[in-house]
């Protein structure tokens, strides 16, 4: 061969398509092909294929197992004349290694793609019987299903069957396989097939008429005795042959398996009888089934055996699948498993996965499954086991909007020609995408895509994955606005029927409230109602995710009636991608945030991604200067009190809504994993919120009543929470007053000015108005309530000389000063530093103090009736115990260490372990348990509206606060009984740590 005839194949074979042209060369020169080696026929056909490559080596090793010169030369001659033979083997050779190998080890099975009748173009049962009819042991019956394998394979590859028609032909197959295996196992016991009728159920893929090349098939199996048979008898007789069947399809032998044979649908699993009789069956699922068994007969289709009694068990079971719906957390539970099986996906593999992935096959198949229990109660042309057939049934009746069936009939086609096309290379079964490079090239030129294969797979499987996660929820919930709104001649609609009965499905309480409000929202032809027709489908799903869909729905009607005229409203919802979604989250959590939005609706543009919006927490300097400057302009304290209160109540809401928003997670970003970094941040929010309003507030009044100077000079020193920057929604601001005359003024004079400042503050902080309270608590200054509400400087030196008792010293570490007189409050903080962290720690008798005070108070003051275990603040294990052991730990060593001196809690554990004071291990408890306390308080006040320290006992608020805390629907056990175990484990660092046990 000379070097420029070479180079000319070389090039020419790369530009067919071939990736490795210098072995196709070798290939190509090979004596099996030497006489159509230069056939342009030939090659333009390799190229045709999804792998050039893989086909010239499957037909070369076809040719060299053919029997002598004469089949070969035969094998030659048909592949160049007949061009549907050549597309068909050529195709298959392309896209299935293990097709080749079944070609390799029967070289005359070729010949089963030459004819090419209309028969042959879409054979059913019968046809596919005929052909495993010869077989009379299971090897003979893995040759013949392979044989009939490779003829589906071949219309596949070429186009003769789309992937429906290839997945129904598949189940075909499978039934007459089915009734191959049999017929095998009854001839070897003919006793046993005397002795019972045995009916076979196809059940999933199977069954729903829709199987994979390569996948289990379900089945359940249903006996009787036969005529004069004993039961007992007849059914261990059906239960081997059954056992027999499903041996024959499942054993590997030298010519592989045809595939597993699963009966583990069936009444109580792996646990249950193989075989029952149809009352045993009806009495299973009429007791104790769940409703995932009701949703998998769904595809129970008769197939093999006793036809009759096969009918008999449909006919027995059909109208308990239809009742599905009625049950309690139906869809609940559907959703639940769905999410269970997302969750048991391994992380390396759960964005390759195309059948149980997000945006995956299964998304498609449960949604509409879903659909078809809730509404097929009604309507029969809903009954499909198929899933695009059902789908196609659901858009026919208006239960699913056409152009939404439309995008999901196409996303699922083309997912399920991956599939199909990934299993077919190995027959192997798999629904994962391949990562390697030749994988990805021969599995999107087998799908039609030539210029870059790699490449644009990757973005037709991302953009039909994209529909589907997109469309498979708001599928359920769009057509409920058709059932309210004007549609055109000819258009379906749900019934109000049919929209109350979903809505009911979706856990609405009040159907007929929740259609009333989509009719005010959505009803008419103005521009308003067109862009809420396109809102609501999907917020709607995002009000069904949490645990009060009738309140969701509610407040969103008051906020569109309150904003619904304002340009801006409507375009911020409709144009900004995270605005609705937070809306929905934050209107549908609890009271709490939307009670703050309804009091100023525009706030609802902080919930947007664009300028001036968004929902970024703003720090303590920005925030003061916002309100001083709003006091600034103001005319009097009032107006000025009312503008910081303003402030107050918008950024409480900016802060509620950012920490929804990251509790629950959005569709583009999931929940915040840290729990420590949410408490942290509202906490942080909270305080330099409390703290810039009283800055403001005070500003306000000494200006009004005193102009610029005040004649004593005033600070407030935070306390408790509030000192530890660590508020909550709904706590108060705990403080002290600290004041110093100025030079030349009269004691008297001076405290009756800061009397009058205190007073006017708390006035004007609680003057009933749209915005929320801010309640000040002065209790823990010396001597409690019976003491002098403010004291100088020198007057809380000369206290704490002569009076101060060890619970003072406790308190006072959480002392931070927080408004007013910077200069006096720092030298406050210069005072009571040596009594807090007292030099060489505290003495053993304060610490028996301390821990009396402790037991003293869990005695006392836990609320009567309340489960001590489930107190957030006064149980075991509760924020009292982490912070009663962290601040003893303060008060013994915080002369000693410097991290320790600190009016944080988290920072003070997390010093106590950086000084060895504590092991990791403790440190981490105790952080866990006060977090999870902590995040318990803020949901209580979010979800209920009001302060609490227990959970709620109310099972809406209390699914609510599970939301919160990442607990899904039905969990709300589950996380009574973690916080149950994180407060145990607590306790128990808390008895060794604090009270030395």
């Amino acid at each position: 061969m000379t070097p420029g005839r070479r180079s000319s194949t070389f090039t020419r074979l790369l530009r067919h398509g071939f990736t490795d042209a210098s072995a196709a060369e070798r290939l190509l020169d090979s004596p099996e092909l030497a006489a159509v080696r230069d056939d342009p026929v030939l090659l333009e056909a390799l190229g045709a294929t999804a792998d050039p490559d893989l086909a010239l080596h499957g037909l070369v090793r076809l040719l060299e197992a053919q029997p002598g010169h004469t089949a070969r030369r035969e094998l030659l001659d048909t592949l160049i004349a007949a061009k549907p033979l050549r597309d068909r083997l050529l195709g298959v050779l392309g896209a299935s290694a293990a097709l080749a190998d079944h070609l390799a080890r029967h070289p005359r099975d070729w010949e089963a793609l030459v004819t090419y009748e209309p028969r042959d173009l879409h054979p059913g049962v019968a046809e596919f019987e005929r052909g495993l009819a010869e077989a009379a042991d299971p090897i003979s019956l893995r040759v013949a299903y392979r044989r009939c394998l490779l003829s589906i394979a071949a219309r596949d590859v070429c186009g003769t069957t789309d992937v429906a028609e290839t997945a129904a032909e598949l189940a075909d197959l499978a039934t007459a396989t089915l009734r191959a295996a049999l017929t095998l196992a009854e001839r070897a016991a003919p006793a046993d097939a005397a002795a019972c009728r045995l009916g076979v159920i196809a059940m999933g893929k199977c069954g729903g008429h829709e199987l994979n090349y390569v996948s289990d098939v379900d089945v359940i199996f249903v006996g009787e005795a036969a005529d004069g048979a004993d039961e007992a008898k007849a059914l261990r007789s059906a239960t081997k042959l059954a056992s027999h069947m499903m041996r024959i399809c499942s054993e590997t032998t030298v010519e592989g398996s045809i595939w597993p044979v699963d009966a583990n649908l069936r009444p109580e699993g792996r646990n249950g009888p193989l075989v029952r009789t149809l009352s045993s069956h009806l009495a299973y699922y009429q007791r104790w089934a769940k409703t995932w068994e009701f949703q998998a007969l769904l595809k129970a289709r008769p197939v093999a055996g006793d036809l009759d009694l096969g009918a008999e068990y449909i006919a027995a079971l059909e109208p308990l699948v239809w009742k599905a719906a009625e049950r309690e957390n139906f869809v609940a539970d559907v959703q639940k498993m769905r999410r269970r099986v997302v969750e048991n996906i391994p992380a390396a593999e759960i964005e390759r996965e195309l059948k149980l992935g997000p945006g995956g096959l299964r998304d498609v198949e449960f949604a509409v499954q879903l659909l078809q229990l809730v509404h097929g109660r009604a309507d029969a042309t809903l009954r499909s086991g198929t899933t695009l057939d059902a789908l196609q049934a659901l858009a026919a009746g208006g239960y699913v909007g056409r152009a939404d069936a439309v995008q999901l009939d196409d996303a699922y086609r083309f997912l399920r020609s991956m599939e199909h096309r990934i299993q077919l290379y190995r027959l192997r079964r798999t629904h994962l995408v391949p990562e390697g490079e030749a994988d990805l090239r021969r599995l999107g030129r087998s799908l039609g895509l030539r210029a870059d294969p790699v490449t644009e797979l990757t973005r037709e499987w991302k953009r039909h994955s994209g529909v589907v996660r997109r469309l498979h929820e708001k599928l359920f919930y769009r057509p409920l606005l058709d059932a309210v709104a004007q549609l055109g001649p000819g258009e379906s609609r749900l019934s109000p029927k049919a929209a109350r009965e979903r809505l009911e499905a979706l856990g609405y309480a009040d159907p007929a409230a929740a259609l009333r409000h989509l009719e005010a929202l959505a009803s008419g032809v103005t521009r308003k109602a067109a862009i809420q027709r396109t809102l609501l489908p999907v917020l709607l799903g995002w009000f069904a995710d949490s645990a009060d869909p009738d309140a969701g729905l509610l407040n969103f009607r008051k906020v569109s009636d309150a904003l619904g005229k304002t340009p801006w409203y409507l375009r911020l919802l409709r144009d900004e991608g995270a605005a609705a979604e937070n809306l929905a989250r934050v209107l549908s959590a609890g009271r709490l945030a939307p009670d703050l939005l309804m009091r100023a609706p525009e706030a609802v543009a902080l919930l947007g991604d664009g300028d001036g919006g968004g929902l970024e927490l703003r720090g303590r300097a920005q925030l003061e200067q916002e309100i001083l400057a709003a006091v600034g302009r103001a005319e009097n304290a009032e107006d000025g009190v009312r503008a910081a209160r303003g402030v107050r109540r918008r950024e409480l809401f900016r802060t509620a809504a950012a920490d929804i928003v990251d509790s629950y997670g959005t569709e583009t970003k999931p929940a915040e994993a840290d729990q420590g970094a949410l408490v942290d941040r509202v906490g942080a929010a909270v305080s330099d919120l409390t703290a810039a309003t009283l800055a403001g507030t005070l500003r306000a009044v000494v200006r009004d009543g005193w102009g610029d100077t005040l004649p004593t000079r005033f600070a407030m020193i935070g306390m408790g929470r509030f000192g530890g920057h660590e508020l909550g929604y709904g706590s108060d601001a705990d403080v002290v007053f600290v004041h110093e005359p100025q030079e030349g003024v009269d004691e008297r004079e001076a405290a009756d000015a800061a009397n009058k400042v205190v007073a006017e503050m708390r006035r004007l902080l609680q003057v009933p108005s749209a915005d929320p309270p801010l309640l000040i608590d002065a209790d823990l200054r010396p001597e409690g309530k019976s003491g002098p509400l403010v004291r100088t400087l020198k007057s809380y030196e000369a206290y704490y000389r002569r009076w101060s008792l060890v619970w003072e010293s406790q308190a006072l570490l959480r002392a931070d000063p927080v408004a007013g007189d910077e200069e006096l409050g720092r030298r406050f903080v210069e005072l009571i530093d040596p009594l807090r962290y007292p030099a060489e720690g505290l003495g053993e008798d304060a610490v028996r103090e301390i821990r009396r005070l402790k037991a003293r108070m869990e005695s006392e003051r836990l609320p009567r009736g309340a489960d001590p275990k489930l107190h957030t603040k006064l149980g075991p294990g509760g924020l009292s115990d982490v912070e009663w052991t962290v601040q003893l730990l303060q008060l013994r060593h915080g002369w000693a260490e410097p991290g320790l001196r600190t009016t944080r809690t988290r920072q003070a554990l997390a010093a106590a372990q950086a000084a060895g004071l504590l092991g990791a291990e403790d440190a981490a408890i105790l952080d866990e348990a006060w977090v999870l306390a902590t995040r318990v308080r803020n949901a209580v006040m979010l979800v209920r509206g009001r302060a609490g320290d227990t959970f709620p006992t109310e099972s809406r608020e209390l699914a609510a606060v599970g939301r919160y805390l990442g607990y899904g629907d039905g969990h709300a056990g589950d996380m009574l009984d973690a916080y149950r175990r994180t407060t145990r484990r607590a306790r128990a660092v808390v008895e060794e740590l604090f009270y030395g046990a």
